[in-house]
Order: structure tokens, then sequence, then C-alpha cells
């Protein structure tokens, strides 16, 4: 038999103001670019996942310099060229969107490199602009390709499904070349390839995932409320926020602003004493 979990106190009306950890979107994203800059960048509320330690790892392996602690996160990449080895290994772990986003990143990698689990990928010193059709909403995908379009002479062409923006966001805040149009079903992304980029110091806002636990509990709670401060609030990203809504929860967004691209925000929630049962729209959901 299994063993038996036995809650013997009932949660007290409360009136709380807390953090969440770093967005894990934006801390895999944020090691990834820094990777391709010789000057240092820091980051704060950096996410403690393994997803987010798979990436550092790949990128010390790849020759970046990383010092992380407690408080914040310091990288030195080696600029846009990978050191020379006979032989890399780079494990992605159980990280979907660092396997898929770091191929993008290895485009001009003339040794061979293994990723363990899915693939080994030899890349080219000069990698030419391509026109790319991106339709399954990935914004993984998109990411990589983008990625890959960086160390590319010329102009790539992406028209993409719709999907989160996180790197574009990131790409206009660094001045990178990159032109977007957006269409009802999709956005055309012209991206120019560079030969540096600058340093990216972050702080990293909280992850509206890590939220949404918060904010039902805070729901179904007697007489609470909750403020949970500095949670990226990307429209992409507030599926979550919008379905509770629908069902007839108190939620609210305070000291709403722009943080290097990302919308930002305080979210405020309070004890709802009616939901409502919905049909939740598919078009809510979107990938990282």
């Amino acid at each position: 038999m299994g063993k038996i979990l036995n809650i013997k106190k009932k949660i007290k009306p409360f009136n709380k103001s807390i953090f969440v950890e770093g967005d894990k979107s934006l801390s895999i994203r944020w090691v990834l670019i820094s990777s391709l800059s010789k000057k240092k960048s820091t980051a704060y509320n950096l996410l403690k996942s393994e997803d987010v330690m798979s990436s550092i790892n790949c990128i010390k392996t790849l020759g970046s310099k990383v010092k992380f602690d407690q408080n914040k996160c310091e990288i030195i990449g080696n600029g846009f060229y990978i050191k020379k080895k006979r032989q890399i290994f780079l494990n992605a772990g159980n990280s979907g969107t660092l396997g898929r986003i770091i191929l993008g990143l290895l485009i001009n990698s003339r040794n061979k490199i293994k990723l363990i689990g899915p693939l080994i990928m030899k890349g080219l010193e000069n990698p030419k602009p391509i026109k790319y059709f991106e339709t399954r909403g990935s914004a993984q995908c998109k990411t990589s390709i983008m990625f890959a379009a960086l160390k590319a002479k010329g102009t790539t062409e992406i028209k993409a499904k719709k999907s989160r923006n996180h790197t574009e966001l990131l790409f206009k805040y660094l001045k990178i070349p990159i032109e977007i149009k957006k269409r009802k079903n999709f956005d055309v992304i012209k991206l120019k390839g560079v030969k540096k980029i600058n340093c990216l110091n972050y702080k990293v806002p909280g992850d509206i995932s890590s939220c949404a636990f918060f904010l039902v509990l805070t729901i179904l709670s007697d007489n609470s409320q909750l403020l949970i401060r500095n949670v990226n609030i990307n429209p992409s990203r507030t599926g979550v926020i919008k379905i509770l809504r629908k069902m007839g929860a108190n939620i609210s967004f305070k000291n709403q602003k722009i943080y290097k691209g990302e919308k930002i925000a305080d979210i405020f929630v309070k004890s709802s004493k009616k939901l409502k049962s919905i049909d939740c729209p598919i078009k809510w959901n979107s990938r990282t």
C-alpha cells in the first residue's frame, strides 16, 4: 500500500505578497544568448531547475565561463565560434526546449557534436541564410532557426505560425537587426546575421506557470488574497489567467510595465465564492 498523506489543519484566511522563481523559457534563452557574448552577462532570479542547469552545463562544454551562486549567475561566453575539440558531447537532460534551441547555436561547428539522445550533427564554417516555414506553432523550432540565422551571412526569412515570442523580444532589446510583420495566423520574421552581440544583464521575471498553483489555492480559500510580484505576463503565456477569469475568478494585473521587451506585472487574486465550469479553448495553449 502506498503512503498516506494526512492533512490535519485547514488553511486559515491569508493576505500575503510573494515572489516566484524565474521564468523557465526566459532563463534558458538568457543562458544561450549570453554564451554568444564575450562580455560578462549577469542574471538574477534565474530558475534553478534541471532544464536550466543542463543549459549551463552545455555552454560550459562549448567554452563559456559560468559562475552561479544563490543570488546571481554570471556568464562570459566565447563568442560565435565553438572552441575546437575532436569530440564534443552535450547532454540536454530532459529539456525539450534546450534540445531544440541549442541546435541553432551549433550550426557553425566544424566538428561533430553529439547531443546525447537525439542526434549527431556537424555544422559548416559559413552557414547560408534560408527561407523557412514553421507550421506547428513551436517557438522552440522557430528560436533554433533564429539562433542559426545570427551566424549566417545575409537575411534569413521565417514564416512562423503564431507562438511565444520571447526570443524576438530579446533580440529587439539587444538591437539585433530583426524585422517582424504580423499577419492573422502567422508572423514573417526577417533576421540578418551578425558578428557579435552585446551582453545581457537581466532580472528574470517570475514564471506564470509557477504562479498557477498559488492562484488556484487562493481562489479556493476563504476570505483570502494574494499578490504575486514581478511576473512575466507575455500575452502568449496568460492562458491560465484567461481560463480562471472565465470560470469566475477575481484576478487583476497591477504595476504593469515593459521590462527589456517583456510585459511584467504583479498579479492580484482574491477568493472566489462561485466558480463555473467552462469549455477550455485549445487556442489558449502554446508551446515554449
